[in-house]
This record gives C-alpha cells, sequence and structure tokens, in this order.
C-alpha cells in the first residue's frame, strides 16, 4: 500500500448558534459537539462530522452528518480549513475537510441533545478529541471576522428583523457592546439592508420598523469556485 492510500479523508462541522449565557444570561456563541463512543478518544467531545462518501460532495456529507447526529439543517454553511498535520489522530494518517455552519436560534432549541449530544458555550470548551480545539478557534476567527464584511448574520435571524436585533447578533459574536447610534448609522448606509413598510406588532412603546436583507446582495463572498458550481459554463 502506498502513502497515499494510507491517508483517509473526514469531514468535522462546527455549528454557531446564540444561546445565552447559563451565567449573564447574555446571548453570547454555542456549539453543539458529540460524544465519541468508540476509539480513538472514547468518551471524549468532538465536532459532529465522519468518514468522506465516494458518492456525495464533501458539503453534501458535512449537511447529512449534522442531520444525523443533531437533527440540524444549517442556515449557512461553507468550508473552512483543511487540517491534516500528521499526528492529529492516533489511528493513522487523517485529513479532515472543516465546514463551518449558522442556524437561528429556534433551530438550535429544536436540535437533538441528549448523553451523546450537548451544546457547548463555544469559547469555554472542555479538551476535545484530535486537533478540534484548533478547528474551533478557527472557525470563530472565520464568523468574527466575516461579519464584520459580509451579511451572514443574516443566517442567524428571519426574513425580518429589527436594528436592535441584528445589533444584537453582532455583540454577541463580537463579544463587546456596541454604540447603538453608530451601529444604525452604519447598517443603514449599506446596500445590503432594505428597510420594509412593516413594524413589530404589540410593541408597547413606539413600534420599531423592520429590515430585511437584499437578495441581490451574495450572503458573504463565495468566491469565483462557488459561483463556478452554479454556472459551469
Amino acid at each position: 500500500m502506498s502513502s497515499a492510500d494510507a491517508i483517509q479523508l473526514a469531514v468535522s462541522t462546527v455549528i454557531f448558534a446564540l444561546r445565552p449565557h447559563p451565567e449573564s444570561g447574555r446571548s453570547t456563541v454555542w456549539i453543539p459537539l458529540v460524544r465519541r463512543t468508540r476509539a480513538p478518544f472514547e468518551g471524549e467531545w468532538a465536532l459532529p462530522g465522519g468518514w468522506a462518501e465516494a458518492d456525495e460532495s464533501l458539503s453534501d456529507t458535512a449537511a447529512r452528518k449534522l442531520l444525523e447526529t443533531t437533527a440540524v439543517a444549517p442556515t449557512y454553511l461553507e468550508q473552512l480549513y483543511a487540517f491534516g498535520e500528521l499526528d492529529r489522530s492516533p489511528s493513522g494518517r487523517v485529513v479532515s475537510v472543516a465546514y463551518w455552519a449558522l442556524v437561528r436560534p429556534d433551530q438550535a432549541d429544536a436540535a437533538t441533545e441528549g448523553e451523546n449530544v450537548r451544546w457547548f458555550v463555544a469559547d469555554e470548551l472542555p479538551a476535545l478529541a484530535f486537533d478540534h480545539n484548533v478547528i474551533v478557534d478557527y472557525a470563530l476567527w472565520r464568523l468574527r471576522t466575516k461579519l464584520e464584511y459580509s451579511r451572514i448574520a443574516h443566517a442567524f435571524l428571519g426574513e425580518t428583523f429589527t436594528i436592535t436585533e441584528l445589533r444584537q447578533v453582532h455583540e454577541a459574536v463580537r463579544q463587546r457592546p456596541l454604540d447603538p447610534a453608530n451601529f444604525r448609522r452604519q447598517v443603514e448606509s449599506s446596500p445590503a439592508l432594505v428597510r420594509t413598510d412593516e413594524h413589530v406588532v404589540g410593541a408597547a412603546h413606539r413600534p420599531a420598523r423592520l429590515y430585511r436583507y437584499n437578495t441581490d446582495v451574495e450572503l458573504a463572498d463565495v468566491g469565483p469556485l462557488a459561483r463556478l458550481r452554479k454556472d459551469p459554463r
């Protein structure tokens, strides 16, 4: 067997959702983990994933594994990085293509949770199997970086939302408070945001206006490869 034949290909996914912190109650970033039921690292927590399948794309494998283990169908799914250090698995050479996904709070609440599937605060994780702590750290960095220049915050929200709700998403992900007036000016000047004629129903005070994202603007900078898959001419 050649060295190339000995390399195994796996898929792992970091799923982000916003939920209240158990102590402060503030909205923060959480991820689901699965408990490994076999060696190596039996009994330890790890990211959802599994072996790549020959008859489906890596992104399809990532989405399917998420659905099988957590019952979550992500709003947003993007390839993160390929992790292939020689010593990342004690069972042999394993290259893991990692994805990161975003889900709304209602989707996270409906996810499977039990003895072997549990949600954790993303910045307060235990030691994970393999190099999964490194993968999570990289995914968090990507999330916080992309939030600055793309409209991926939409994946945490419904079709329409208030400026306050959007600001709360940014505060939860960035882990710091934002000036409400400055934030409003910045987002309202963006072509990605569209004012609607609707307002929050049942508000005790002046009802807040609802906004939506411009669907003509990409959810994020998906790059030429993703566009090529949509139009392979």
